[in-house]
């Protein structure tokens, strides 16, 4: 019997879903995908969007691939402490740095502890997982993404000079990241 291909679930990140950015125009283009719900940009309950991840990622049949972004890379790390699901593998794009202040426009580190983010999780992932990290993000240095890859079992994936990979930073449609993701894909 083949493998069924996966079904490919978009993590966003705290700031949701935006028409424009590389996640959303890669989700139009997919067959076989979904996106977590927005939650709204002033929700920042940690716990609230863990659970909105199991939901979906539960709603699915057959095998799962994770593509996050952001701090919907955080919000895998803390789902995939409490959940059973099988997870095929996820791409995880330029996470943030939680632990250190964020530029203006962002959360604050009280802000984000009140709201369950903290402390980050470190535990090793229980499935295969790629971070993208880039040279020049505001949100986290190159090092300390690094450091998160080695703590989760990670394979570390420099992405370059991106900025944070968003449309802020110049990308909206992004190729490359089905380039990144292809490996836990069955295309064909």
């Amino acid at each position: 019997m083949s493998d069924p291909a996966a079904t490919v679930l978009f993590v966003p990140g705290l700031r949701d879903e935006v028409a424009d950015h590389w996640q959303t125009l890669l989700a139009a283009r997919l067959p076989r995908s979904r996106t977590v719900p927005p939650l709204g940009r002033a929700n920042l309950d940690c716990a609230a969007r863990v659970e909105a991840l199991e939901r979906e990622a539960t709603a699915i049949e057959g095998p799962l691939v994770l593509v996050a972004h952001s701090g919907g890379c955080i919000t895998v790390a803390h789902w995939a402490a409490r959940t059973r699901r099988a997870v095929r593998g996820a791409f995880l794009a330029t996470p943030p740095d939680f632990d250190q202040p964020l530029p203006e426009g962002y959360p604050t580190p009280a802000a984000l502890a009140a709201a369950g983010w903290l402390p980050v999780p470190r535990a090793r992932l229980p499935f295969p997982s790629r971070v993208g990290a880039s040279r020049n993000d505001p949100l986290a240095r190159f090092e300390r993404v690094a450091q998160l890859a080695q703590a989760w079992g990670s394979e570390l994936a420099d992405l370059g000079p991106v900025g944070h990979l968003n449309p802020a930073s110049g990308h909206g449609d992004w190729p490359q990241a089905l380039t990144w993701i292809a490996s836990f894909l069955d295309i064909r």
